[in-house]
């Protein structure tokens, strides 16, 4: 197999506007059907309550994304452009995911297991759609205009609004009352622009895999690459060499896992299954900021130019430092991390702990508890006004594995951040 191959199908390169893995978007709500065949329906659940010391109603739906399919061992890169939001100028409350499958069930890690997703916002014309071709480059690129968080990472590295992995079914994206991300707001949106949302998710169908838990790793020689892969693969960091052994740049759509001989079983429609909470937005809520701080970034200065480097892979223990141009109260924190974790940790600059994020692993089966997989993060969630961190503090990010994990890990802490608090608090 002989093919050129660039970062763009992976999430390493989600920035680049054309990308190879784009598939067609058609978000539908539950509520007016998703029918993988002509028999099979799944009704949306859609509800409105009232949130506790709050005087707003909290708005819940789900949406399920167009379907995509995956065979025996195959790995499933997909970008989903416009997809189905909260219209208006809102505040999200929580973001929560789920893999299922034709059928509307959860899909278990030990079938298709769940590498990343993330959601990511971008600004682009009015009347204007991204092309769903992945070999029409003809869009320009002002067409669309990405909006990251406020993390630190270079290069488009760790954009996203919202991220997880393995570990989303099991842990919190709640944010409390009155804390929310603002979206929507006019003000902030370019006339004769909108907002729009992008879907990424990778996944890899371990299903007949030689061996599962080395191949979710996406290490490089458990997976079928082209002959001429290190001479025309390029990452963020340039041309790949062989000493790349690990990462999402091996794990590329279409991919394939190594195979016990002779196993088979039929290719198998899934979807992301989404729910999202929200707040029409009002003088009650507070704005959040979201961090995504990488425990690769190598910080070094130029003058008094602060230049990130996140390198994207770290050994067992590792640990980086991070100027923080503009703190604020934390409000939530979590770790980000994949199987062989044990903890991620957010240390201030006077060396306080201002949150340790500890994995759960399952024990069982079933979606949510698989045996050995991660399965969910600790969540903190600071007493108001406990935590702060300071403007131009510098902040340390800390995540430990087992060494049996090695070589492809990752390590990153979530946070928000607000610059007041509840009058109440």
């Amino acid at each position: 197999m002989k093919h050129a191959i660039s970062a763009s199908q992976s999430y390493a390169n989600l920035l680049d506007v054309n990308y190879k893995s784009r598939q067609n978007v058609n978000m539908r709500l539950i509520s007016k059907s998703f029918i993988f065949s002509l028999s099979i329906l799944v009704m949306l659940s859609s509800t409105a309550y009232s949130q506790p010391q709050s005087p707003k109603i909290i708005h819940s739906t789900t949406y399920l994304s167009k379907k995509f399919d995956v065979g025996p061992g195959e790995v499933a890169d997909i970008h989903m452009y416009n997809i189905e939001f909260p219209k208006g100028h809102v505040g999200i409350k929580s973001f929560d995911v789920d893999l299922v499958d034709e059928h509307g069930n959860s899909v278990p890690l030990h079938e298709t297991y769940i590498h990343h997703w993330f959601i990511l916002k971008y600004n682009i014309k009015k009347n204007m759609s991204v092309s769903q071709n992945p070999n029409d480059h003809s869009k320009p690129s002002g067409d669309l205009i990405y909006k990251r968080n406020d993390g630190t990472c270079n290069n488009g590295i760790l954009p996203h609004q919202w991220s997880s992995g393995s570990e989303t079914r099991g842990t919190s994206t709640k944010l409390p009352y009155p804390f929310a991300v603002e979206i929507g707001n006019r003000a902030d949106i370019t006339e004769g622009w909108e907002e729009q949302w992008l879907l990424g998710v990778l996944v890899i169908d371990t299903r007949g895999a030689e061996n599962k838990k080395i191949c979710i790793q996406c290490r490089c020689d458990q997976f079928n690459l082209p002959e001429n892969f290190y001479d025309v693969t390029v990452g963020f960091h340039g041309k790949v060499t062989p000493e790349y052994k690990a990462g999402v740049l091996c794990c590329q759509d279409k991919f394939q896992c190594k195979m016990r001989k002779g196993f088979q079983a039929p290719r198998r429609n899934l979807a992301i299954k989404y729910n999202i909470t929200w707040v029409n937005w009002d003088q009650h809520q507070i704005p959040v900021r979201f961090y995504v701080l990488d425990v690769t970034d190598r910080v070094t200065t130029n003058g008094s130019e602060t230049i990130h480097n996140c390198q994207y892979k770290h050994f067992p223990c590792s640990k980086s430092k991070h100027p923080m141009k503009k703190g604020g109260y934390l409000i939530y924190a979590s770790g980000h991390a994949h199987t062989g974790v044990i903890n991620a940790t957010l240390y201030g600059q006077d060396g306080r702990t201002l949150c340790t994020s500890t994995p759960t692993y399952g024990t069982g089966k079933e979606a949510g508890n698989e045996e050995g997989y991660l399965v969910g993060m600790s969540v903190c969630y600071p007493k108001p006004g406990s935590m702060k961190i300071d403007d131009g503090e510098t902040v340390t990010v800390e995540s430990i594995y087992k060494n049996e994990f090695l070589p492809a890990v990752m390590g990153d802490m979530h946070f928000y951040l607000a610059d007041e608090l509840s009058h109440d608090a």
